[in-house]
C-alpha cells in the first residue's frame, strides 16, 4: 500500500477513535463510530486476496448494521426523552437496542459469528487493530452508559462470551482465530464488571490491550500465523520464544503476570456485590482459555519441527526484535507489582 494512503488512513483512525471517546452528543459518537469504518477496510483488503476482499466485507456489513441500529437507539431515546446526551440515555427500548449494537461492535456472544472471520482474512497488524484500537471507541460508549443498561442481559451475554470464547478457541490451528476467540472471552470478562465497576473495565481493557499488542508484534517479527509456524520458533529466537510464553500466559491470567490483576480484581468485586456464583461461573470458564494458552505456550518453546538432518540449534540469528516489542512484553510480564499505582488510572 502506498505510505501516504496508509498514512491517511491511519490518521483516519485517530480521529474517529478521539472523535467517539470526546464527543458528549450521539451524533458526534456516531460520526467518529463511520469514519473508523471507513478507515479500516483498505487496511483489511490491501492485501487484494479473495479471503481479505471477503472479510472487509463482512466488516463492512456487521458495522453498517451496528451503526444503523446505534442510530436508531439514540433517536427513539431523544423521540421519548428529549436527550441527545450519551449519558442521559433512559429509555428501557433504547437502552436495549443500543446493548445489541454495542455488542455487534465489539463482536459479544451472540453477534460474535463475523470476528474471528474478519481477523483471519487481515494482516497480524490489521488483526492487532480490530483487536484493540477498534474496540476503545464502542468500550467508551458501554462506560458512559453502563448506569442504563440492563445487569441481567449483560451477565447472562458475558458468561455466553466467556464460555464460547473458552470452548471455541480449543480446536483452533489458526493463530488469528485464537486470538479472536480469545478476544471474545475477554470481552466476556470486562462485559460482567461494567455495571458494578466501570473502571475496572476500564483497566482490564487496557491491559488486556497491552499483553495482546504485545503478542502480535511477537508474532508479527517472526511472521507466524499458524501453530505448526510457531513451532519453529525457538530454533531461530529462543529468547523470543520464551518471552511469548510468558506473555500468553500472562494473558491467561496466571500469577504472578500482570494479566492476573484485571481477573483478581472482577472476582474480588463480584463476591463484593454477592455474586458468588457468576464469579464462579466465569472463573471456571477462564480454564478453557487457560488450555488454549498453554497449547500456544508448549507449541512456541517446548516442541521442535521434525528434522533428519543432524545440525547445531540456530542461536544465532539474524533477526532482532525491536525495541517496542520488547518493552509490550516486558509490560505486560512485570506489572503486577504496580497494582496500586494502575488502580488510580482514571
Amino acid at each position: 500500500m502506498n505510505p501516504q494512503a496508509k498514512l491517511i488512513f491511519s490518521m483516519s483512525l485517530v480521529l474517529g477513535t478521539t472523535i467517539t471517546i470526546s464527543s458528549n452528543h450521539w451524533m458526534m459518537a456516531w460520526t467518529g463510530l463511520e469514519i473508523n469504518t471507513l478507515a479500516i477496510l483498505p487496511l483489511i483488503s490491501k492485501s487484494h486476496h479473495p479471503r481479505a476482499i471477503e472479510a472487509s466485507t463482512k466488516y463492512f456489513l456487521v458495522q453498517a448494521a451496528a451503526s444503523t441500529l446505534l442510530l436508531f437507539s439514540s433517536m427513539s431515546n431523544a423521540w421519548f426523552t428529549g436527550q441527545w446526551d450519551i449519558t442521559q440515555l433512559t429509555h428501557p427500548a433504547s437502552c436495549m437496542l443500543l446493548t445489541a449494537a454495542i455488542s455487534m461492535k465489539l463482536g459479544l456472544v451472540p453477534f460474535h459469528f463475523w470476528f474471528p472471520e474478519v481477523l483471519q482474512g487481515s494482516s497480524l497488524m490489521t488483526s492487532l487493530l480490530l483487536a484493540t484500537i477498534m474496540k476503545f471507541p464502542p468500550t467508551i460508549l458501554l462506560f458512559l452508559t453502563s448506569p442504563s443498561l440492563n445487569p441481567t442481559l449483560l451477565s447472562v451475554m458475558a458468561i455466553a462470551s466467556a464460555a464460547l470464547g473458552g470452548w471455541m478457541g480449543l480446536n483452533q490451528t489458526q493463530i488469528r482465530k485464537i486470538m479472536a476467540f480469545s478476544s471474545i472471552s475477554h470481552l466476556g470478562w470486562m462485559t460482567i464488571i461494567l455495571i458494578y465497576n466501570p473502571k475496572l473495565m476500564l483497566i482490564t481493557f487496557y491491559l488486556y490491550s497491552l499483553t495482546t499488542s504485545a503478542i502480535f508484534f511477537a508474532l508479527n517479527s517472526t511472521n507466524t500465523l499458524k501453530l505448526s509456524t510457531l513451532m519453529t520458533m525457538w530454533s531461530k529466537i529462543p529468547i523470543l520464544a520464551t518471552t511469548l510464553m510468558l506473555t500468553l500466559l500472562s494473558l491467561a491470567g496466571l500469577p504472578p503476570l500482570t494479566g492476573f490483576l484485571p481477573k483478581w480484581l472482577i472476582i474480588q468485586e463480584l463476591t463484593k456485590q454477592e455474586l458468588t456464583a457468576t464469579a464462579t461461573i466465569i472463573a471456571l470458564l477462564s480454564l478453557l482459555g487457560l488450555f488454549f494458552y498453554l497449547r500456544l505456550a508448549y507449541c512456541a518453546t517446548i516442541t521442535l519441527p521434525p528434522n533428519s538432518a543432524n545440525h547445531m540449534k540456530q542461536w544465532q540469528t539474524s533477526k532482532t526484535v525491536n525495541s517496542l516489542t520488547s518493552t509490550l512484553i516486558t509490560l505486560s510480564i512485570m506489572l503486577l507489582p504496580l497494582s496500586p499505582t494502575i488502580l488510580t488510572i482514571p
